[in-house]
């Protein structure tokens, strides 16, 4: 048989567990900037918009600058990363896949940024959108990848467990 005391203590050591559990997976996050996705030496953000373009000019994926190389410190890592969405991919009504980018207009009015400036998206819960280039901060599980679309070569992937509105 056991006692009230051996049950209130046992009730407050899982407590204790599951809270110093939960704070130890909020901890293991990464915050990241997109200055973080450059090699360590490269400390130059491209994505020059002094040569804005029309809308209707053609081949801005034939004027990305060439990428100066990624960064695998975070493969495999929970990380965050606040961009604008480009859609690419819609399920219903909702965003399934999009290039997250680091300012408006990137991949669509202006030629794409680099290679590792470009993340490419994908989350299994659709993400209802209020439309092109809306600020988004998205959290999941980061990567290296080479993707390649009509937009841009891409040099970064994230697997979403989590798309808020930028705040």
């Amino acid at each position: 048989m056991v006692d009230a005391d051996t049950t209130r203590r046992t009730l407050l050591l899982g407590l204790a567990a599951i809270s110093f559990a939960g704070r130890a997976l909020a901890e293991t996050i990464v915050d990241l900037e997109w200055r973080d996705l450059l090699p360590e030496d490269d400390r130059s953000l491209p994505g020059n918009l002094q040569q804005l373009l029309p809308h209707d000019e053609a081949d801005l994926a034939a004027r990305q600058p060439m990428s100066t190389g990624i960064r695998t410190d975070w493969n495999g890592q929970e990380v965050r990363l606040s961009g604008f969405i480009v859609p690419i991919d819609y399920k219903g009504t909702g965003v399934s896949a999009f290039i997250l980018v680091p300012y408006v207009g990137a991949c669509v009015h202006v030629p794409p940024p680099p290679a590792n400036q470009l993340v490419f998206v994908t989350t299994g819960t659709p993400y209802e959108s209020t439309g092109m280039f809306e600020a988004v901060t998205v959290t999941g599980m980061f990567g290296t990848a080479s993707t390649s679309t009509q937009l841009a070569e891409i040099g970064y992937a994230l697997s979403a467990d989590d798309i808020r509105p930028y705040r």
